[in-house]
């Protein structure tokens, strides 16, 4: 038994060294697959870590520790209604717009709460392929009925991948549900729904306000809202103040102090808007860590779980896939001609390989529209177009290593391949009529 584990050892340790003996160190491409990975992983620093992934941490931390588990389980558990859950969760994307990866603290939230394997994973798909923007953005540039199938097929292929997970896992589902059960389930938080809907629309008007972006036409109202948008997220974080005043017994004093702080960034750093939302997050951090003992603490404590498990997984995909694929309008180790090739005309392989591309790369959230937009001038046919609009959205290398995490490796190989393949046969259906 010891001589087996000193093998293993030692077969580590060899192919580390073999790996690093013939690193193609001094290869242009190789140069610069790595620095394409940097240039990734700091860009999605910059732009997704701040102002999307640590609101959507604390959302989720809030659905655990403020969500009544007899809720979640009515509307979303395995035995709910299927018509009300799959069409809840179907049409999240259409009020979150947001990326693949800031979807998934949320979806570990209501999945660890109780929800049902199919809902979940419907929400999962349609909280990044549903986005409003993003299918208006489609038709305009890229044409009318690529939009309009785009629409259609992900909302869809939301409820249509959900139902397939809940059948093909029934048993599992069904085992999960007896144990959340038996289980003793969480007692009313001491507040009323109202006031928990008007708590959650604050941290998801956060998240959706801070994260507007910025329209190519300077005129309309998603222009003006786009002008505003940091007065309205500012308006909705105060307005949040407010309720942990009046419903989580912050008291006073910290709260003055934090708006102090606050509007102390705000004026110091009048162009950069990132500083004060930066304050403004350690300071939620300190109100909910300066509750010990009460749901504040817990809060945190929860949404600091979130953010341990999930960050460094997104990170490492982050890397893998800059290094693989590289930025938007760069390459790193596969050359875009070989993707651009291989998605000519509507054949199967075509359709596959854009959703397979599609379903690794990582697309932040409208970046789509423009790689289409470049790859159709190329040559790519409009079957593999609309098969990589299905798949690219709501997949991609760092989603899949955290969505393993949540649900197990056999779950999340069975949701990728029925992404893939539902955008591939969706692809060439399109394809053959268009």
């Amino acid at each position: 038994m010891k001589l087996n584990k000193e093998v293993k050892i030692f077969v580590w340790i060899a192919v580390i060294f073999a790996v690093i003996y013939y690193l193609p160190v001094g290869y242009d491409r190789f140069n610069n697959a790595v620095l394409e990975a940097l240039y990734l992983s700091k860009w999605y620093a910059r732009e997704h870590v701040l102002l999307c992934l640590i609101p959507a941490f604390f959302i989720a931390g809030a659905i655990t520790v403020f969500i009544n588990q007899n809720a979640v389980m009515k509307y979303l558990g395995p035995k709910a209604n299927k018509l009300l859950a799959y069409g809840v969760a179907s049409v999240s994307g259409v009020i979150l717009a947001v990326c693949s990866c800031t979807v998934l603290p949320l979806f570990a939230g209501i999945y660890r709460m109780g929800a049902g394997l199919g809902p979940a994973c419907t929400f999962l798909y349609s909280g990044p392929a549903i986005n409003i923007l993003a299918i208006a953005l489609t038709a305009r540039i890229l044409g009318v009925e690529l939009g309009i199938a785009r629409a259609i097929g992900a909302i869809a292929f939301s409820i249509v991948i959900g139902l397939l997970m809940h059948l093909i896992f029934y048993k599992d589902e069904k085992h999960r549900g007896e144990t959340i059960q038996m289980a003793e389930l969480d007692e009313e938080k001491g507040r009323t729904l109202l006031q928990n809907g008007l708590f959650f629309l604050l941290l998801v008007g956060i998240l959706v306000f801070a994260n507007w972006g910025k329209p190519d036409e300077v005129s309309g109202l998603w222009f003006l809202t786009f002008s505003y948008k940091w007065i309205i997220t500012g308006f909705f974080a105060a307005l949040l103040g407010l309720t942990l005043y009046l419903w989580f017994a912050v008291k006073l004093w910290k709260l003055l102090i934090s708006a102090v702080v606050i509007i102390l960034a705000v004026i110091l750093f009048p162009e950069t808007p990132l500083v004060p939302f930066f304050v403004g997050t350690i300071c939620l951090s300190f109100l909910t860590l300066s509750d010990k003992g009460g749901h504040g603490e817990e809060w945190f404590s929860s949404s600091w779980g979130y953010a341990k498990q999930i960050l460094p997984l997104l990170f490492f995909g982050v890397l893998v896939a800059g290094l693989l694929l590289g930025r938007v309008g760069h390459e790193g180790l596969i050359p875009s001609e070989w993707v651009s090739s291989a998605v000519g005309g509507n054949s199967f392989f075509a359709n596959f390989v854009a959703s397979f591309a599609g379903a690794f790369m990582y697309f932040a959230t409208l970046t789509e529209v423009p790689i289409l937009q470049g790859l159709i001038a190329s040559g790519m046919g409009k079957g593999p177009a609309l098969a990589l609009l299905l798949a690219g959205p709501a997949l991609s290398l760092p989603n899949m290593l955290v969505i393993r995490s949540i649900m197990g490796t056999k779950k999340t190989i069975v949701y990728v391949v029925l992404v893939i393949f539902m955008s591939t046969f969706t692809g060439m259906f399109y394809g053959s009529i268009f």
